[in-house]
């Protein structure tokens, strides 16, 4: 069954290319045990990723031997929604696919946040 995304339609895909999501199945799919909520599909930026960084948590550096190799400017990745509303706060938040985020990241950002970020709204 697929998931559910903010406007309650069918999760679209975040990103194959690279392979994204919880359960690199390229949707910001989550579960039980996705413990960091990995359901905002964000288009990343340079600050962004410097940011990331800066926490803890490098997403640009390659890491072949878990098949990583690593993210760029305008990649989609699946974000935790923790992490991306701390980038949010700090004035360095990633635009996002909202069509292909989780409805699960309202549990953490609101909608209207979320809206003012969003790349495929009309």
């Amino acid at each position: 069954m697929k998931q559910k995304n903010p406007f309650g339609e069918d999760i679209l895909p975040c990103s194959e290319q690279p392979l994204t999501g919880f359960f690199r199945d390229g949707c910001c799919n989550t579960g039980e045990q996705d413990l960091g909520s990995h359901t905002v599909c964000a288009v990343v930026t340079d600050e962004f990723l410097e940011f990331s960084r800066a926490r803890g948590n490098d997403l640009s550096t390659p890491r072949p031997e878990f098949g990583f190799d690593g993210l760029k400017a305008g990649d989609r990745w699946c974000l935790c929604a923790a992490r991306w509303l701390e980038a949010e706060e700090a004035g360095c938040a990633p635009r996002v696919m909202l069509r292909a985020c989780n409805v699960a990241v309202l549990e953490v950002v609101d909608m209207e946040r979320l809206r003012q970020y969003a790349v495929d709204l009309n």
